[in-house]
C-alpha cells in the first residue's frame, strides 16, 4: 500500500465524518455542542465509547507491548471493570441529580470556588496530556508510512491531523462525536477481526490451533503474584486498574460528557455497565493480536522498526499490516481502523477540554448565547493549538512504550481529582476552600517524589499504577487537616 493510496483513504475517511458534522451541527447550539440536547440512545453511546477508551493506544501499544510485559495489562483491565461500576453507581446518580454541564461544578457547590478551579485545572492537564498521547501514537505512524515518503515534516503531520478534527467538530461538538465514535468503533472492531484472521490464514492456523500453541503459552502468561515488589504485581495491577478507570472515566469530563447527554441517569448506567464488559473482552483480543504479531514476525524475520534509531515495537503492527505481503486488505482496513481509533478519541478529547474551559474557566452559562458561542468557537482554536504544540514536544522527550506512559501521567495528575471528590462523597465535612489548591500541589510533589526513588533504596519495590490511589489518599488527608465544621445542609 503506497503513501498515495493511504493518503486518499484518510481523504474518503475525513469525508464521511464531515457529512455526519453537516447532519448533526446544523443548529449550532451550546446546548448541542456540551449536551447534545440529552437525546442521546445509551446503546449508541456505549459502543462509540469503546472506541473512544480504547483509542490508538490500545490499537496499537498494547499489541506492542505484549513482547515486553506479556499479558500482565490484562490484569489493570480487570481492575477498570470494577472501576466502571463505581462510576455507574456512585458517581452517575450525582452528576444527573445536579444535572451538571461540566462535572466539576459539583465540587464548587459541596466545597467551594477554590476546590471546583483545582479539580478543572486537573483534568485540563490530564486531558491534555492523554489526548496528546494518543494523538502522538498515530502521528508516529502517519509519519513513517506515509508523510516520510513525501518529506513532511513531523511538526505539518500534527498540524494536519489536528485541523482534520476541528473542522468536522467546530459546530456539532459532543452530538457530532456520539456518531462518529459509533462508525469510528465499527471500523477499528473490523480492523483488528480481519487482521488476525488474514495472520492466522498466513500462519496455515485456526484461531483453535492458536489459542492452544506453544508460541502463544510464551506470552500469555496474565497473573503476576510472585514477587509483590515488582510493578506488575497482581494487586498493585488491579487496584491501580480500578482507580485509573474511576477517574480516567468517572472523573474524567471526556468520558462523563458523554454519558451525561443520555436521556436519563438510568440510560447512562446501562450504557456504563454493557461498555464495561464489551471493553474487557475487546481488550483481550487486543492481547491476543499483541501475541500474533510477535509470532508471525519472528517465524518471517520481521524486524521490529526504527524510529530515531531506536525499536519501536509500537511500530510493529504498521509494520506488518502494511509491509509484510498480508495483502490489500488487511493494509486497508488497518488504517481505517488506526484512524477510526485515534480521532474517536482525539475528537471527543478537543470537545471535552473546550466544554471544561468554557463553563469552568470563562463562565459561558452566565453569558448571553451570542457571547457564550463566540467563547466556544475562539476556545475551540485554542485547544487545537495547545494539542498541536503539546503532540510535537512528546516527539523529544517521549521515552517509553505510550500506553505505559499514559498510565503513569494519570497517576500524577488524576490523584487530586480523587482525593477531592472522594472527600466530597464520603463524608460531610466542609473545608478550608482557599487552601485546596496547597493539597492537591503538595500531593502531586509527593508522588513525584516516591516516583523518583531508586527502588534499591527501598528494599527493591517498584512503584506502579497504585501511584494514583496513593495521590488521591494523601489528598484526602491533606483535606481532612483542612477541614471544618459541616454547614447545617449541604448541597
Amino acid at each position: 500500500m503506497t503513501a498515495s493510496h493511504i493518503l486518499l483513504l484518510i481523504g474518503s475517511y475525513f469525508s464521511v465524518l464531515l457529512l455526519i458534522s453537516y447532519f448533526t451541527g446544523k443548529n449550532d447550539t451550546n446546548e448541542d455542542f456540551f449536551k447534545a440536547g440529552k437525546q442521546s440512545p445509551w446503546y449508541l453511546v456505549a459502543f462509540g465509547m469503546v472506541g473512544a477508551s480504547l483509542s490508538g493506544v490500545t490499537f496499537i501499544s498494547v499489541p506492542g507491548w505484549v513482547d515486553a510485559s506479556k499479558f500482565s495489562y490484562l490484569q489493570v483491565v480487570f481492575g477498570y471493570l470494577l472501576g466502571y461500576f463505581v462510576t455507574a453507581y456512585v458517581l452517575l446518580p450525582i452528576y444527573y441529580k445536579q444535572n451538571v454541564t461540566s462535572i466539576y461544578e459539583y465540587l464548587d457547590s459541596r466545597f467551594g470556588f477554590v476546590s471546583y478551579k483545582v479539580g478543572a485545572i486537573s483534568f485540563f492537564v490530564s486531558r491534555v496530556l492523554g489526548a496528546a498521547f494518543r494523538l502522538f501514537l498515530v502521528a508516529i505512524v502517519l509519519q513513517q508510512f506515509v508523510f516520510d515518503a513525501w518529506n513532511v515534516p513531523f511538526e505539518i503531520t500534527v498540524t494536519l491531523s489536528i485541523l482534520l478534527i476541528w473542522i468536522y467538530t467546530f459546530k456539532g461538538g459532543i452530538k457530532t462525536i456520539v456518531w462518529t465514535d459509533t462508525l469510528q468503533t465499527l471500523f477499528m472492531l473490523v480492523s483488528v477481526g480481519l487482521s488476525i484472521y488474514f495472520i492466522l490464514n498466513r500462519l496455515e492456523w485456526s484461531f483453535g490451533d492458536f489459542l492452544t500453541s506453544k508460541e502463544l503459552s510464551n506470552y500469555s502468561k496474565t497473573f503476576f503474584i510472585d514477587d509483590f515488589f515488582a510493578k506488575n504485581h497482581l494487586i498493585k495491577s488491579f487496584l491501580g486498574g480500578m482507580f485509573v478507570t474511576i477517574c480516567m472515566t468517572g472523573l474524567d469530563q471526556d468520558m462523563m460528557q458523554k454519558n451525561l447527554t443520555c436521556r436519563n441517569l438510568k440510560d447512562a448506567q446501562k450504557n456504563m455497565v454493557s461498555f464495561s464488559f464489551v471493553l474487557v473482552l475487546v481488550t483481550f483480543v487486543f492481547m491476543l493480536l499483541g501475541a500474533l504479531l510477535f509470532i508471525y514476525a519472528e517465524k518471517y524475520q520481521i524486524a521490529v522498526p526504527l524510529m530515531d534509531g531506536q525499536p519501536k515495537t509500537d511500530l510493529l503492527f504498521p509494520e506488518i499490516a502494511l509491509n509484510s505481503g498480508l495483502g490489500m486488505t488487511v493494509a486497508v482496513t488497518f488504517m481505517l481502523g488506526l484512524i477510526a481509533a485515534a480521532y474517536s478519541s482525539a475528537d471527543s478529547a478537543l470537545t471535552s477540554l473546550t466544554t471544561s474551559f468554557c463553563v469552568d474557566f470563562l463562565g459561558t452559562g452566565k453569558k448571553s448565547d451570542k457571547e457564550a458561542k463566540k467563547a466556544r468557537r475562539q476556545t475551540h482554536i485554542g485547544m487545537s493549538i495547545l494539542l498541536i504544540l503539546v503532540v510535537i514536544t512528546f516527539k523529544y522527550v517521549l521515552d517509553r512504550n505510550v500506553i505505559d506512559g499514559l498510565l503513569t501521567v494519570a497517576s500524577y495528575t488524576y490523584g487530586p481529582l480523587l482525593g477531592l471528590f472522594a472527600f466530597g462523597i464520603f463524608t460531610k465535612h466542609q473545608i478550608k476552600d482557599r487552601y485546596a489548591w496547597i493539597v492537591a500541589l503538595t500531593s502531586v510533589l509527593i508522588i513525584l517524589g516516591l516516583a523518583k526513588i531508586p527502588s534499591e533504596s527501598i528494599g527493591g519495590y517498584q512503584f506502579g499504577y497504585e501511584l494514583l490511589p496513593l495521590n488521591g489518599l494523601i489528598t484526602f488527608i491533606g483535606l481532612w487537616l483542612i477541614r471544618r465544621q459541616p454547614d447545617k445542609k449541604i448541597t
